[in-house]
């Protein structure tokens, strides 16, 4: 008769004899057992038997008293050194702008430890967004990944309209393009040349690339480019038509003719997030159904995601550097104050949006959800926030976003690793209001009125083009043009705002990295019951905590059966499962 005893005594004693009892119920191979009504999981057990014993109210006063400024700044180190940090470099920026009078290569040179920050944390999107999407959709069932995905793919969708329609009642309400004229503002850069079809193709290609080495670090696109017809050929017969001899009425001549175009594929730099997010999606729902032949692999890029969340750590303390020297920087850049001037009641009608956005529809959406305190949640992502906020790439502050949502929000991995990705990619609540003001603000310079169906495609067009904007800085430029094309606005008024889209790009960016932290938290609530019914294949039937029964095969397929029975597990021969509550105490 074997026996296994169950350790007895304090909680103290219970708790470190209970990670052994926990391995060596463990080590007996168990299949999964029925689900009875009552389950526990090893972890559970571990905890439960190892939960320490209440302190008295007087120590439990003590213990809290205790831990106080020390504590905090030891836990906020990073967040306090971040803000020191951008309050210094506006300090400095706005010394060495009065007082230094750079040289362009000078201000290059000054700016270059915040260079050295984007690179790093360029460097490091990569591998951490391929193991962490690998690894969270392998350690999740296909239905349950199916779940998940399409929860957090509503919760994208119904953010995104609502800071659409949001935006529209804004600069409709405020109408910041009325008190002047288009030619009063000075133009800066140029339009670029995107067609709205072309572009919706794109991105559907880019989900599928043709060399996933080379999706790593080049995009797909395609451009227009003019087609000269034959001289005289007609398009519908061979014969040859006559060509006017003079070119006295070109408005005409141009008419009667169509323009023919040809699409040439090209390459342009920067990480095919989407096409990656993809395939990373596909080979981890085959590998986690390989079962053992794929756990090799789910092993490999489990390790990598946690040698990359170490690199991470490395290049936190790095941070606060750089990012004094990106603010003081980007300060000695800007050539015209002026025109914070003009364009001062459009910039108050995006940042007021994207603040009744964050602060207060993010919010109530996770409150009804979750049933949590928010701005406790929006507290532990604060380093992520200010990151966003200084380097305007939600895709680079990535790495930030999956620590602060792990370490200090507690979101079960299966979810961030899942989840985040897929939103620093098409989640971009700040981008469509910041588009859907633009437009309309763009239509009142140029003193056109438009009519709702106008409003409600700028609101469709919003909306599709910024979960197709890539997770770079300024990409909303590019989508602008295709809302702007969309409703027949003057495609190149867009460098009208130009100037002040380098600021408002960093805040439509802290709203995205915010509103992606949201949809975890959302997402795991809602997703609670599939997380802890994948918890089965580590779980022990249990009816009573003292009266434990698990079930193995031995080599002579024969099975065994053991009962806690009054102290110790009696092992006998049985060909059937049955509960039992022997233990008497």
């Amino acid at each position: 008769m074997q026996r296994l005893r169950l350790p007895l005594g304090s909680a103290q004693q219970r708790g470190e004899q209970a990670p052994e009892l926990a391995d060596r119920l463990a080590s007996r191979s168990l299949p999964s057992p029925q689900l009875g009504s009552a389950r526990f999981s090893l972890t559970r057990l571990r905890k439960a038997w190892s939960a320490p014993e209440p302190l008295p109210p007087a120590m439990a006063k003590t213990d809290r008293k205790g831990c106080s400024c020390p504590a905090f700044l030891k836990k906020n180190w990073l967040l306090l050194s971040t803000v020191a940090a951008v309050i210094m470099g506006i300090g400095v920026g706005m010394l060495v702008r009065e007082y230094g009078k750079m040289s362009n290569l000078g201000k290059t040179y000054f700016s270059f430890p915040g260079e050295v920050l984007m690179r790093m944390l360029k460097l490091i999107i990569l591998p951490l967004i391929i193991s962490s999407m690998i690894t969270g959709v392998a350690a999740l069932d296909s239905s349950v990944s199916g779940k998940i995905g399409l929860r957090a793919l509503i919760y994208y969708f119904c953010t995104t309209i609502i800071a659409v329609i949001l935006g529209i009642v804004l600069v409709v309400a405020i109408k910041p393009g009325m008190p002047q004229k288009a030619n009063e503002i000075d133009r800066v850069g140029s339009t670029p040349e995107v067609s709205t079809v072309d572009a919706m193709l794109d991105l559907i290609r880019n989900m599928f690339p043709e060399n996933l080495v080379q999706a790593c670090f080049q995009q797909y696109k395609t451009k227009r480019e003019k087609v000269e017809a034959a001289a005289g050929v007609d398009k519908n017969s061979s014969a040859l038509t006559e060509q006017p001899i003079t070119t006295a009425m070109p408005a005409e001549d141009s008419k009667n003719k169509t323009q023919e175009y040809k699409l040439v594929g090209m390459y342009s730099n920067g990480i095919n997030v989407l096409g990656l997010i993809v395939f990373c999606i596909v080979f981890g729902m085959v590998i986690g159904k390989m079962g053992e032949k794929g756990q090799v692999l789910v092993d490999f890029f489990s390790a990598l995601n946690e040698a990359t969340m170490r690199i991470v750590e490395i290049i936190m303390w790095y941070m606060p550097i750089g990012i004094m020297f990106l603010v003081a920087g980007k300060i000695i850049e800007v050539q015209d104050w002026e025109i914070f001037r003009k364009l001062g009641l459009y910039m108050a009608t995006v940042l007021s949006g994207l603040a009744i956005h964050s602060i207060i529809i993010l919010p109530l959406i996770y409150f009804i959800i979750v049933r949590k305190n928010p701005f406790r949640f929006a507290m532990g992502m604060a380093q992520a926030l200010l990151t966003a906020l200084m380097i305007s790439s939600s895709s680079a502050t990535l790495p930030v976003t999956f620590r602060c949502a792990e370490e200090k929000n507690f979101i079960d991995k299966r979810i961030t690793r899942f989840v985040l990705p897929v939103g620093a990619t098409i989640n971009m609540d700040g981008t469509a209001l910041y588009e859907a003001v633009a437009a309309i603000f763009i239509a009142q310079l140029n003193d056109l009125q438009l009519n709702t169906g106008q409003i409600v495609t700028i609101s469709v067009a919003a909306t599709a083009a910024s979960i197709g904007a890539a997770g770079v800085p300024q990409a909303g430029l590019v989508t602008m043009v295709i809302v702007l094309t969309a409703v027949g606005l003057p495609a190149e008024d867009v460098t009208l705002i130009i100037a002040v889209d380098w600021l408002l790009d960093r805040f439509r960016t802290m709203v995205n990295v915010l509103g992606d932290a949201f949809g975890t938290g959302i997402v795991e609530k809602l997703s609670k019951k599939e997380l802890e019914q994948m918890d089965v294949t580590s779980e022990v039937n249990i009816v009573n905590p003292f009266a434990l029964e698990t079930t193995i095969l031995d080599n002579d397929e024969t099975e065994t059966k053991k009962s806690y029975i009054n102290g110790g597990f009696a092992v006998d021969k049985s060909d059937a499962i049955s509960f039992t509550q022997t233990s008497q105490f």
